[in-house]
């Protein structure tokens, strides 16, 4: 037994002439337009239909950023529960807003860290020989 699907995003525009414009045609629209967008949807994944409606999305004229702000509302709005969002935030490296006075905290206590061991190294790697500068040190 064979499966076939097909999924179909179709757009129709036509513009109506009203009494004000003085002409129907102009060089700034086109009076009419229709798009019809296929794919064979038998084996398509959740990202995979989110692209094709990018695609449909597109040619009707959304913003591309407006696109990526739907989809991300999709995600983080007060109706999904937190722990879906977290599950997003890892697969994708984000961090969300609660967490980043933690995340400071860290980045705080690293750069401490990492000033502790420059400041070992300029004391105790950087010498020459029975304690001497070296060039570079002089320079510094």
């Amino acid at each position: 037994m064979t499966y076939e699907a097909e999924v179909q995003f179709k757009f129709d525009a036509t513009y109506k002439h009203n009494a004000f414009n003085s002409s129907y045609y102009s060089d700034d629209f086109l009076p009419e337009e229709h798009f019809l967008i296929t794919a064979p949807a038998a084996d398509l994944n959740a990202k995979q239909y989110f692209k094709l409606f990018e695609k449909f999305m597109l040619c009707v004229g959304m913003c591309p950023s407006s696109i990526r702000s739907g989809a991300m509302s999709l995600v983080f709005n007060d109706y999904v529960n937190e722990e879906e969002q977290r599950k997003v935030c890892k697969e994708y490296e984000l961090t969300m807003d609660e967490d980043l006075e933690k995340k400071y905290q860290e980045f705080m206590k690293r750069d401490a860290e990492w000033a502790k061991l420059n400041k070992h190294y300029k004391e105790n790697v950087v010498r020459g020989p029975m304690g001497t500068v070296l060039e570079d040190e002089k320079n510094d």
